[in-house]
C-alpha cells in the first residue's frame, strides 16, 4: 500500500524509487566526507547528511544549499561533540598501549575501552539522525545514549554499518568515502525503527 502510495507521489516504479534511494545515500555520503574534512565536524557532517536524507524519504525538495544550511546550523555546537570524540579516541589509545605494555589489568581496560568508544559512535550516530535546527546536542546525546543500550538490535545494525565503512576502506579506501551515507541512512531508519515500536 505504500509503495502504491509513494508512486502516486512520485510517478515512479518502487524499483526506481528505492535506487533513487540508494544513489541519494552514496551521494550524501560524498558530502559527508567533504564537511568532515575539518575532523571536528564530522557530528554536524552526520547531522546533516541524516536530515537530508530524511527529506528526500519524505519527498521534501531539498538539495546541497539545504544540506550546507543545516550543516552550518550543526556545526555550531556540534564541533564541541566531535572534539569530545577526539578526546574520547585518544582515551581508548592510551588503553590500548597498556594492553601493548602488558601492565596488569590492561585487557580488560582496553575491551571496556573498545566498547564503550563504539557505544558513544553509535549514540552519536544516533543523536545525528535526529537533530533538527536548534536541537540541543547535550539532549540529544542523553537520549541516543539511553536508545543505545534499549534498543541493542538497533545498536547493532548501526555497529554493521560501521564495519561496513571500515571493510571499505580496507579493501580500497575511495569506497568507504559514499558508504558513509548509506550509515547515515540506516541510523534514520533505527531511530525511525524505534519510534514506531
Amino acid at each position: 500500500m505504500t509503495e502504491v502510495r509513494a508512486k502516486a507521489r512520485t510517478g515512479e516504479s518502487p524499483f526506481a524509487e528505492r535506487f533513487a534511494v540508494f544513489a541519494e545515500c552514496l551521494l550524501t555520503g560524498v558530502w559527508i566526507a567533504v564537511a568532515a574534512l575539518p575532523l571536528v565536524t564530522y557530528p554536524a557532517a552526520f547531522a546533516a547528511g541524516a536530515r537530508h536524507l530524511r527529506r528526500r524519504t519524505t519527498h521534501e525538495i531539498g538539495g546541497l544549499r539545504e544540506f550546507a544550511a543545516d550543516f552550518r546550523a550543526a556545526a555550531r555546537r556540534g564541533w564541541l561533540v566531535g572534539l569530545a570524540g577526539w578526546a574520547a579516541v585518544a582515551v581508548v589509545w592510551v588503553d590500548v598501549q597498556a594492553v601493548r605494555a602488558g601492565l596488569p589489568g590492561g585487557p580488560l581496560v582496553g575491551a571496556a575501552g573498545l566498547f564503550a568508544l563504539i557505544g558513544a559512535a553509535v549514540a552519536g550516530l544516533r543523536a545525528a539522525a535526529l537533530w533538527q535546527p536548534g536541537a540541543s546536542w547535550r539532549a540529544l546525546l542523553a537520549g541516543a545514549g539511553r536508545r543505545t543500550v534499549l534498543d541493542p538490535a538497533g545498536s547493532f545494525l548501526i555497529v554493521g554499518g560501521l564495519a561496513v565503512v571500515v571493510c571499505s576502506a580496507w579493501f580500497a579506501a575511495p569506497l568507504a568515502i559514499p558508504v558513509l551515507g548509506a550509515v547515515a541512512a540506516a541510523s534514520l531508519a533505527v531511530e525511525e525503527r524505534y519510534r514506531r515500536r
